[in-house]
């Protein structure tokens, strides 16, 4: 029951009142009347009537105290007996809590989040809380491993927040962490991986002090070495080729340890060119020679050398040489001391004449045979007698000449295998219309794959592979009509791009490839090939050894593709026939496993302030107690709970303390007993 006042006078005449009946009092007592006391009475009595004092009676429901019980069952969770640990903690508060008088629970379950977010226990913590009103909630519990990933969002507890520790103090594991990494590398310069091998926990003391340490680049044959544990380790390497390349590093498993999914780590490292440095070698000046020039020297990253013959040895007309070039033609410099320094060689409309000596020519042979790149876009010279095919270079060269010039107007085409090409597959949807070229030399392809042809199907891109290297052979010069946009024009730059970067075994454009990327825990998969051949199905396997097939629907020429879900993180190895391909699904140790060992040192600071406590599961199963607040809510075998005693007004009764009258009737009483006192006085002092 509580008093409420509902004025019958504005309240700033009520405060007018007490002001004259206190002044009243002031004065009473100056005077020294004897009936002051009374006098104050009645008047306290008719003030406290106007203020009209009201009897409120509230009809109460008490309502049940809740318990929070959060429960982890992310995937560390699931390491040794934390699951049946876990299991046991839920019944047992369970039952503690519907052994309590006025009380209820509330439990939220805590799976595995997206993106590898780790245990997010604080998160669905805070999420319980707003759902429930503060002042109902007597406690919370949390039967986690303590490996929680955002202890940043801890929220402030109305009550005591508890931990029961699942696991083994006895626990111990090793793992693998990678400390430094580069995303991008240089090709053909060492790069350096940081790494080391740590033992965590209760680590047994006749463990050996070193570890098998296995590396494997993309798919090939995997290597073992023998290093320490617990000491910093440096990685030399040399990335084996261009695009991405996946390092998968796995560490051997140890009797003993707590779990080997983070023995192991995968490290994608995109393999960048420096400088692609191209030596082109034009026979004469010609139109079709700026296209080079321009496609080149726009790419930032292109050392070129260009050299161009502007006055062959035949040509006599008695001008001096130091008014012809700058500087001589460093033959022997070029294609004998510095020949392998270059990326790719380009022999523009170039005619032997003299100019370079046999056993340079041999060196070109040697260079393609060992890995390099020779790109040859012929001129009507091709089919004469100082042609580059009548010297060594054609034991590389794809085409042989008929030495004749086709003379005519005539639209390049795509071959059916050029259709499927990657270097001209789509290019016709690059520009809607071709212009014509007008001249190309006739010749006989020898090997390689045709791409594109002329006039009556003749060969006019021919690639080639030869020995470690690559070989490129165009047998027209008119490519520059594309460039000045004669009759439409036509791809001419995307078509020398594509043909220079194949020529330099850029991943993206390998003829028969596997390409696999993954965006969460989606896999795309493409197989590009030229093959006709029909192509067998997709073996994927995942990261425990288990094989899954499938079959690759066409897309495109030469294009097949499909996605597939990964049913987990880790390194996937994908095979369709000859080819093999390594991809990363998320990090190889997801974050659940990167510090698997059950620990509640990080999160006991933060539940202090609620005087809660941590308890390991494997001493035993607490009991679960009510206490006062402000108290420590744990001890040996027992945490507590702060009972709340909320309850909901389902009822209001209102009186009037007394009626009006009465107060009126009480405070004439007294104001009649001080007139009479007052009075008695007075008659007492005449009769003196």
């Amino acid at each position: 029951m509580s008093v409420i006042f509902d004025p019958l006078v504005a309240l700033p005449l009520l405060w007018g009142l007490i002001g004259l009946c206190g002044a009243a009092i002031v004065v009473a007592l100056w005077r020294g009347l004897r009936g002051w006391l009374l006098r104050l009475l009645a008047m306290t009595i008719l003030l406290v009537g106007l203020a009209n004092p009201i009897l409120q009676e509230e009809t109460r429901k008490p309502l049940t105290d809740i318990v929070i019980l959060v429960i982890d069952q992310t995937a560390s969770q699931s390491l040794g007996a934390r699951d049946s640990q876990t299991r046991a903690a839920v019944s047992q508060i369970r039952a503690n809590v519907a052994a309590l008088d006025n009380t209820e629970l509330r439990e939220i379950v805590l799976g595995d989040g997206a993106d590898d977010a780790g245990s997010l226990v604080m998160s669905a913590l805070s999420q319980a809380l707003a759902e429930e009103p503060r002042a109902r909630v007597a406690g919370a519990i949390l039967v986690t491993d303590g490996q929680i990933h955002d202890l940043g969002l801890t929220p402030d507890m109305p009550a005591p927040l508890h931990v029961l520790l699942t696991g083994q103090a006895t626990d111990w594991d090793r793992r693998l962490v990678i400390q430094s990494a580069p995303a991008f590398a240089i090709l053909g310069e060492e790069i350096t991986l940081n790494l080391r091998i740590e033992d965590l926990g209760a680590v047994p003391a006749n463990l050996p002090p070193f570890a098998e340490l296995t590396i494997a680049v993309d798919a090939d044959a995997p290597m073992t070495f023998r290093v320490p544990v617990g000491e910093d380790l440096e990685l030399p390497l040399v990335l084996p080729h261009a695009g991405m390349n996946v390092l998968n590093m796995t560490l051997g498993t140890s009797v003993g340890e707590l779990t080997d999914r983070n023995n192991a780590a995968v490290v994608q490292i995109n393999g960048v060119r420096d400088r692609l440095r191209v030596l082109l070698v034009s026979g004469e000046p010609h139109t079709g020679e700026r296209v080079w020039r321009n496609l080149l020297k726009s790419d930032p990253s292109v050392d070129l050398v260009h050299f161009t013959i502007l006055r062959p040895p035949e040509k006599q007309d008695n001008i001096p040489v130091e008014e012809l070039a700058l500087i001589a033609f460093p033959t022997r410099e070029l294609f004998v001391q510095k020949i392998k320094d270059f990326d790719l060689i380009i022999f523009d409309r170039f005619a032997m004449r003299g100019l370079l000596p046999m056993e340079y020519i041999d060196n070109v042979v040697q260079y393609v045979q060992e890995g390099g790149t020779v790109l040859v876009a012929a001129g009507p010279e091709y089919g004469t007698v100082d042609s580059l095919w009548r010297t060594p270079l054609a034991q590389i060269l794809p085409a042989e000449p008929t030495g004749r010039v086709i003379n005519q107007g005539f639209l390049p085409q795509l071959t059916d295998l050029g259709q499927r090409h990657p270097v001209t597959g789509d290019l016709q949807s690059q520009s809607a219309t071709w212009g014509r070229w007008f001249r190309m030399n006739e010749v006989t392809a020898l090997r390689g794959q045709v791409v594109m042809t002329g006039p009556q199907d003749r060969p006019l891109l021919i690639l080639d592979r030869v020995g470690q290297g690559r070989v490129g052979f165009l047998a027209s010069d008119h490519v520059w009509l594309w460039g000045r946009s004669f009759e439409g024009g036509g791809p001419q730059l995307e078509l020398l791009r594509r043909l220079a970067h194949w020529m330099l075994k850029e991943p993206d454009l390998e003829e028969d490839a596997l390409v696999a990327t993954a965006k969460g825990d989606v896999l795309t998969i493409t197989r590009r090939t030229i093959s006709d051949a029909p192509l067998g199905d997709l073996t994927i396997t995942d990261p425990k050894g288990r094989a899954t097939s499938l079959a690759m629907p066409q897309t495109g020429a030469g294009q097949f593709s499909l996605t597939w879900q990964a049913p987990m993180m880790g390194l996937y190895r994908l095979q369709q026939g000859d080819l093999e391909r390594v991809v990363a699904v998320g990090p190889t140790a997801p974050r659940e496993f990167a510090a698997p060992l059950a620990d509640g040192t990080a999160v006991a600071p933060l539940i202090a302030p609620s005087f809660g406590g941590v308890l390991r599961i494997a001493d035993g199963l607490p009991d679960l107690r009510a206490i006062r607040a402000g108290r420590t809510a744990f001890g040996r075998g027992w945490i507590g709970i702060t009972p709340r005693g909320a309850y909901e007004t389902v009822g209001l009764r209102v009186t009037p303390a007394l009626p009006s009258w009465a107060w009126l009737i009480l405070a004439a009483l007294t104001a009649i007993g001080a007139w009479l006192i007052e009075g008695r006085r007075a008659v007492t002092t005449r009769a003196k």
